[in-house]
C-alpha cells in the first residue's frame, strides 16, 4: 500500500432525461475522490468516490458513494459508479465513463455520459454532464491533496504490549440486521527490554492476528463466530490479513466458522477524530480511536446459519483503535443519523494507576451538516461531559460548545452478544455488544433562562453500541 494518497474534488453539471419523460431535468454532481498512491496520468488507479447527487424535485442525496477508476492513458477511460437514493426512497446507480481520445482531449476529459439504473438493472434515465473548464479548473487543480498514509493501515512497529483493532459495523436497510466484523492484532507484553524500537522494547512473542464476526437478526439471538489466531505477517497490499480474512482497499472478505462475508466499502466522508488528532498521531495516551470512514456504504453478501444476507448501500462505518490494551471500563456508540450525519462516542476509564480511579471520560463527536461538534480539541470538550456506564442502558450528557447534549443508549438484552477480550499482558475483559441498539440524541441551545431543543434523533434498533467491563 502506497505511503500517500490522492484526494480531489470535482463538480459536473448537465441534464438528465428520465425514462418516459419528454423533457430534460438539470443535474449536478459534487464529488470527492480518494485514490491510493500519487495519481499519475499513465497509471491505472481505483478508489472511493463520495458526494452529492442533485436533481431538483427528484433527488438530493448528500451521501452518495461509489468508485472511481482513473486510467486516461492505460485504458483511455475514467469510470464513475455511484449509488444514491432518489426522493421517493429508491436506491439507484449511476454508471458512466469519460472515453479519453488524443484527437479531442479536452472534450473527452470533460464530458461524462451516464446511465441511471435501479436495483434490478432497469434503465431509469440517461444523463449528459460536463466539467466547466473556465469556471472550475482553477479550483479543481488547487484542490488536489496528497495526504499521508491511509489511517486504515497498520501502525504497529514491533513494540511489545500493543493492541491494534480494525472494526466495521453496519445495518442492512432492508431487514434491520446488524453486522459486526472485528479484526485484531495483539503483541504480547515484553519480558525484558532489548533496546530496539521507538519504545526501547520489542514484543516478547510473535504478534497474533485474530478476531470475530457477528450478525444480529432482528428479534433473534446474535450469531457469533471467531477466526484465528494466526501469526501476524505485515500485509503489503492490505490493512489486515489473517488467512482467509482480509480488509484491503475498501474490500472486506473472510470466513469464521460457518459465517462468511464479501463486502465492498465505498464513501465515508472525511475521517472523524473521536480522540484528539494529536493523540492518534503521537500515541501519547494509553489508547486512541479514529473513524476513517464514518459514513460509508456497504454492498455485498453475508452468509450465516444457512441464510444469505444481500446488502445494498447498507450504512455503517469502519474505525480503528491503537494503544496498550483495553480500558478498565468503556462504552462505545456509532449512530448513523442519515445524510452523512453521525454520532461517535467513546467513554472510558483507563487501567493506568491513578487514572483508573477517575470517572469515565466521554469523547463525543457529532457530525451534522458537514461540521463536527464540538469544535476544538476533543479532550477539552470531554471535560464538560459526564458518562454513566451500565447495562443495558448507558448515558452521556453535558455541554459541547454553546449547546447541551443528552445521549441515551439501550442495548436490548436478547440482541446483545458477550465477547471475551484479552489485553497484551493477558488481562481479561468482556465486551457486551449490540448492533441493534436503541439511541436517543438531543441537542439543545440556550433560550432565555432555559434550553430549547434544536435537533433530536431517535434510532430504533439501528444503533451500534457496546459496554466493556472487567
Amino acid at each position: 500500500m502506497s505511503a500517500r494518497r490522492t484526494v480531489f474534488s470535482e463538480v459536473m453539471e448537465g441534464s438528465l432525461r428520465l425514462a418516459g419523460e419528454d423533457r430534460d431535468r438539470p443535474m449536478r454532481l459534487e464529488l470527492t475522490a480518494d485514490l491510493p498512491g500519487v495519481l499519475r496520468p499513465w497509471g491505472d488507479a481505483e478508489g472511493t468516490l463520495a458526494g452529492r447527487v442533485h436533481v431538483p424535485d427528484w433527488a438530493d442525496d448528500p451521501a452518495a458513494a461509489g468508485r472511481l477508476r482513473v486510467a486516461p492513458i492505460a485504458a483511455r477511460r475514467i469510470r464513475y459508479t455511484l449509488g444514491f437514493t432518489a426522493g421517493d426512497g429508491r436506491r439507484l446507480r449511476l454508471d458512466g465513463w469519460k472515453t479519453v481520445t488524443p484527437r479531442r482531449p479536452v472534450r473527452s476529459m470533460t464530458f461524462l455520459p451516464l446511465t441511471v439504473t435501479d436495483e434490478d438493472g432497469a434503465v431509469v434515465g440517461e444523463a449528459r454532464l460536463r466539467f466547466r473548464l473556465r469556471r472550475d479548473l482553477a479550483r479543481f487543480l488547487g484542490g488536489f491533496r496528497f495526504p499521508g498514509p491511509d489511517p486504515m493501515r497498520s501502525r504497529w512497529r514491533g513494540q511489545a504490549g500493543r493492541l491494534e483493532v480494525w472494526y466495521t459495523t453496519l445495518t442492512d436497510p432492508a431487514t434491520g440486521t446488524g453486522v459486526w466484523i472485528h479484526h485484531e492484532l495483539g503483541a504480547p507484553a515484553k519480558h525484558a527490554p532489548t533496546g530496539d524500537g521507538p519504545t526501547g522494547d520489542r514484543a516478547a512473542g510473535a504478534a497474533r492476528a485474530h478476531g470475530w464476526a457477528a450478525v444480529f437478526p432482528p428479534g433473534e439471538a446474535p450469531v457469533l463466530a471467531r477466526f484465528g489466531p494466526r501469526e501476524w505477517s505485515p500485509p503489503e497490499d492490505a490493512a489486515f490479513s489473517a488467512g482467509p480474512v482480509v480488509q484491503a482497499d475498501g474490500r472486506l472478505t473472510g470466513t469464521a466458522g460457518d459465517l462468511t462475508w464479501d463486502l465492498r466499502e465505498s464513501g465515508g466522508g472525511p475521517p472523524l477524530y473521536t480522540f484528539p488528532r494529536w493523540a492518534w498521531e503521537s500515541e501519547l495516551l494509553p489508547a486512541a480511536q479514529i473513524v476513517p470512514r464514518p459514513a460509508a456504504a456497504y454492498d455485498g453478501v453475508v452468509r450465516f446459519g444457512g441464510r444469505t444476507l444481500e446488502l445494498a448501500a447498507a450504512p455503517g462505518a469502519s474505525a480503528r483503535i491503537y494503544g496498550h490494551g483495553n480500558a478498565r471500563r468503556w462504552a462505545w456508540l456509532h449512530a448513523d443519523l442519515g445524510g452523512g450525519d453521525v454520532c461517535e462516542i467513546v467513554a472510558a476509564v483507563s487501567t493506568r494507576p491513578g487514572m483508573n480511579r477517575l470517572p469515565p471520560l466521554p469523547f463525543l463527536r457529532l457530525r451534522v451538516d458537514g461540521a463536527d461538534l464540538a469544535s476544538g480539541d476533543p479532550l477539552l470538550a470531554a471535560l464538560r461531559l459526564r458518562a454513566d456506564i451500565g447495562l443495558p442502558v448507558w448515558t452521556v450528557r453535558g455541554r459541547i460548545g454553546d449547546r447541551a447534549v443528552h445521549v441515551r443508549v439501550a442495548l436490548p438484552p436478547g440482541e446483545t452478544v458477550s465477547v471475551d477480550y484479552a489485553d497484551p499482558d493477558g488481562a481479561p475483559a468482556v465486551c457486551h455488544n449490540s448492533e441493534r441498539a436503541d439511541v436517543r440524541i438531543v441537542l439543545a441551545r440556550r433560550s432565555g433562562r432555559g434550553w430549547e431543543t434544536e435537533r433530536e434523533w431517535r434510532l430504533d434498533g439501528t444503533g451500534h453500541a457496546e459496554v466493556g467491563l472487567r
